[in-house]
């Protein structure tokens, strides 16, 4: 059996299309008809996620009182395992992933497979955000990102390393160095590309929305640094 956990936190705008794209991605037929379990981890959620998520087809745990992205994955990587799930697929709540999403991460043949993700959706930050994050994320093999919305694992490899701390920020992060340094084969792959979401109010501190807003302001600071060249006279 294969494990997608989705940890959500006042979702309910995103949660019912990300679910649906999950589950076109458990139909594909690379995977032979395997059985593919999906856990909403409602982190302390005070809209309609939970119920909207079950509509989509999702299994949901309600994490309560909120324990930040790290314990809600741990929360749900926990349950999955328990009911027999061999690997552990995960994206985020304002995410689509793709139809090969789960039969490129088998494909791999790999303990953990770090994806790439691309903005759906660049309104609200100016072409040159956008053009600065593609030229800092080409999308090729072998790349050194790690996205929560675009990763996966063995169970045995979850196992080993640990599992997810209850961090608030970083959890994936620090999950997939505490495999490398284990030395298990991780497959850094730019196949099976996730779509995400630009928004500007972020669910974690320090992650990808904040990374956004952070790369905006580099960029304004360098557009209005004065000229390290004296005029001529």
């Amino acid at each position: 059996m294969i494990g997608v956990l989705v940890p959500a936190r006042n979702e309910a705008q995103c949660i019912g299309r990300c679910i649906e794209a999950v589950l076109h991605a458990s139909l594909h037929p690379a995977l032979q008809g395997e059985q593919v379990s999906v856990l909403v981890a409602a982190d302390g959620c005070t809209d309609a996620t939970a119920s909207i998520a079950r509509q989509a087809g999702a299994q949901v745990v309600e994490v309560a009182p909120p324990g930040g992205v790290g314990l809600a994955r741990g929360t749900a990587a926990e349950i999955l395992i328990a009911r027999g799930a061999r690997w552990l697929a995960m994206t985020d709540a304002d995410s689509v992933v793709p139809a090969d999403w789960l039969a490129v991460q088998l494909a791999s043949r790999c303990e953990v497979f770090c994806g790439m993700v691309q903005v759906e959706d660049w309104e609200g930050y100016g072409d040159i955000v956008a053009s600065r994050f593609s030229a800092l994320h080409p999308q090729q093999a072998g790349h050194d990102h790690v996205h929560g919305a675009n990763l996966g694992l063995s169970s045995a490899a979850y196992r080993r390393c640990g599992g997810f701390l209850p961090l608030l920020t970083g959890e994936d992060r620090q999950l997939v160095e505490r495999c490398h340094q284990l030395g298990l084969r991780i497959a850094r792959s730019s196949a099976g590309i996730v779509e995400t979401s630009a928004r500007r109010q972020a669910r974690a501190p320090a992650g990808f929305s904040d990374y956004l807003k952070a790369l905006e302001q580099r960029l304004v600071t360098e557009l209005h640094a004065p000229s390290s060249i004296a005029p001529a006279l």
